[in-house]
Order: structure tokens, then C-alpha cells, then sequence
């Protein structure tokens, strides 16, 4: 019975194995023999995706770039950054410019069939909202009828502009801009009463765009959430390998929090002896071979960028000017949605 066991035992392994190359694909080929991803991130939000004065772009959308290029390469910073606006994105996905799309683009339906892509999880649990000049005296969305409006075109934000007023028996006047340096500028220059996207790029403008002498206490963002807007990772369909890295690059870093596993201790945490963390930081070597990454992918993650926590706060949160609460991204074990999947 046991030897029956083993012969079971060691057809599991070469199955796995068969797996792990059958699923290998055409565009996770290109990108190694390349060196770098190629990843499509928004035209600039800050706290998400910005270059900075020396063009080293930073953000918790970048962070989610590098922790794959960390897991596939073992260097976070093997990564091209490509600026694209909400109607290129999804069209250079499709062409092969870029590798994986970090724009902060909302997981719907349509977009993981109809398109050919695949969405690989959510970074960042969001929600459609508007900014508003204080001096509009403006409380609530409610009171937003015959209101001139700033969004953005190909966008689910502009779908669900018109369901919001439509759902209240509102009328409203689009004012569609493609780029979002440019809507920011319209409205500040008042050529809409209202900003519409979702409510933590609304929280980026409030504190990074507010042209002088006007400042961040002259403009509200207002207390309705009108929409889901789950953010995540979005790949071409068809390389289910490179899917997978690109997926649990991000699960690495929200079970990394969970664990305690952060880039000040991950060297230390390399000694522990919870079986879990030794599996996690491939002391317990087999998670790195099932991905087909190097066993140290997980520690090369964290080291180089830090558990979703670490980088949450950094760019977005506590420690950042945008001092975003977690909100529905704090872990599932603090009331929040974030939960990674076992590495195991």
C-alpha cells in the first residue's frame, strides 16, 4: 500500500512538471529572452504611477511591475515603463507592446472575454466618486443636475456617469478628454463643474495637481460611491505561465503582510521555523519550480519592493501625501477584502 502511495506521489510530480512546461507561451519566451517587461502604466497619477524629476517611475501601480520582474528576473527594476491613455491601453496590450497593463484599469467582464485579456487578481479595491471646487457649496451627488462634467472617454468611469444620473433622473453635460493631465487642467480652469473617476486618483489630484494659489482645502471630493471599481493586473490571453507569474506576484506581496514577512526582516525571517514562512521565502524549496521562477522569488519580492502593506502605505497611505485609509484594502483578517490564495 505505502509503495502504491509513492508510485501515486511521483505521478503527481511528473504531471506537474509536463504542466509547468505544456503551459509555457510565446510571451513570457520573448520577455526572457528580451531581459525586461514591458509594462503599460497610466499617463501619471500620484501615489499610483509617476515619474519622478529623474523619470524613475513610482507608485502602487509600478510596484505590482516590479514584483513580477522581481519574481522572473530577480531584479525588481527589469521593467520598461510604457505611458498610455484609457483608449491605448488595452489596444497596446493586444499588439504586443506591452507585456501586462498596470493603468489602473477596473476588472469587468467584457474586458477579461471580449477583449482576449485576462485580469490576474485586484490590487487596489476602488470606487467611482467627484471632486468638486468647495466654493460650488455642493454636499452630495444628488445636487449635481445640469452639472458640467470632466470624464474621461473608453473608460467604465463614463458608463457609469451616465447610469449614476440617469438611475436619479439627472442631466448632465460631458466634457471628454482623453488625457488626464488635460482633464485635470480643464477643470481646475473651470471648464467643468465637476471631476469624475475613481475616488483614489480623485484623492492623487486633490493632493499632488491643485494649481497656486488655490490649494487642497479648496475642492471636496464628495461622500457618494457610485461604482466597484476592482483594479488589477491585465495580461493577453493565451500564456497561462506568464498569467500565473504575474497573478502571484501579487498574491506574494498580500501574503507576505499577512505573515509579518516585510523588506527590514525578510533576511531574518529566512531562519524561521513556521513551516508556512519556509515555504513562502523557498527555504522549503517547490513553489518556485511549480511557477518556473527561482526558488527565492517570494524573498526576492519583498526585499526589493515589500509586502502590498509595505508599499501601500509608502506610496498611497500613512506615510504617503496622500494618506489614503486602507479602507477595503486592508487584509481579510483586518475586515478588508485583500486575500491571497495559499503558496503552498
Amino acid at each position: 500500500m505505502f509503495n502504491k502511495f509513492l508510485a501515486a506521489g511521483a505521478a503527481v510530480a511528473t504531471l506537474v512538471t509536463a504542466a509547468s512546461a505544456a503551459y509555457a507561451g510565446k510571451d513570457l519566451d520573448a520577455i526572457r529572452a528580451r531581459g525586461a517587461i514591458n509594462c503599460g502604466v497610466g499617463i501619471g497619477t500620484a501615489g499610483f504611477m509617476l515619474a519622478d524629476s529623474q523619470g524613475k517611475w513610482k507608485g502602487l501601480s509600478v510596484d505590482v511591475c516590479r514584483a513580477v520582474a522581481a519574481a522572473l528576473f530577480g531584479d525588481a527594476e527589469k521593467v520598461k515603463y510604457q505611458p498610455l491613455t484609457s483608449q491605448q491601453r488595452f489596444t497596446a496590450l493586444q499588439s504586443g507592446e506591452v507585456d501586462m497593463v498596470m493603468g489602473n484599469a477596473t476588472y469587468t467582464l467584457t474586458r477579461d472575454t471580449a477583449l482576449g485579456l485576462d485580469f490576474t487578481g485586484v490590487f487596489y479595491y476602488d470606487g467611482q466618486s467627484f471632486l468638486v471646487p468647495k466654493a460650488l457649496g455642493v454636499k452630495s451627488a444628488k445636487e449635481l443636475n445640469g452639472a458640467t462634467v470632466c470624464v474621461a472617454p473608453g473608460t467604465t468611469t463614463e458608463l457609469n456617469l451616465a447610469d449614476y444620473f440617469r438611475a436619479n433622473k439627472m442631466t448632465f453635460k460631458p466634457v471628454v478628454i482623453e488625457k488626464v493631465d488635460e482633464i485635470r487642467a480643464a477643470f481646475f480652469a473651470g471648464r467643468c463643474d465637476v471631476y469624475t473617476t475613481d475616488a483614489s486618483s480623485l484623492a492623487a489630484t486633490r493632493a499632488a495637481n491643485v494649481p497656486p494659489p488655490r490649494s487642497f482645502d479648496d475642492f471636496v471630493i464628495l461622500p457618494e460611491i457610485i461604482s466597484k471599481e476592482p483594479l488589477g493586473p491585465v495580461v493577453r490571453h493565451g500564456d497561462n505561465q506568464f498569467a500565473d507569474i504575474v497573478r502571484w506576484a501579487l498574491y506574494a506581496m498580500i501574503e507576505a503582510e499577512e505573515y509579518g514577512i516585510t523588506s527590514k526582516n525578510v533576511d531574518e525571517m529566512l531562519k524561521s521555523d513556521n513551516p508556512v514562512i519556509k515555504r513562502i521565502l523557498g527555504v522549503t524549496p517547490g513553489m518556485g519550480k511549480a511557477l518556473g521562477v527561482d526558488e527565492k522569488w517570494v524573498y526576492n519580492i519583498v526585499k526589493q519592493v515589500g509586502n502590498y502593506g509595505e508599499s501601500f502605505d509608502r506610496n498611497v497611505g500613512k506615510d504617503s501625501p496622500l494618506k489614503i485609509e486602507r479602507g477595503l484594502n486592508k487584509l481579510w483578517s483586518q475586515g478588508g477584502l485583500q486575500y491571497a490564495p495559499p503558496i503552498r
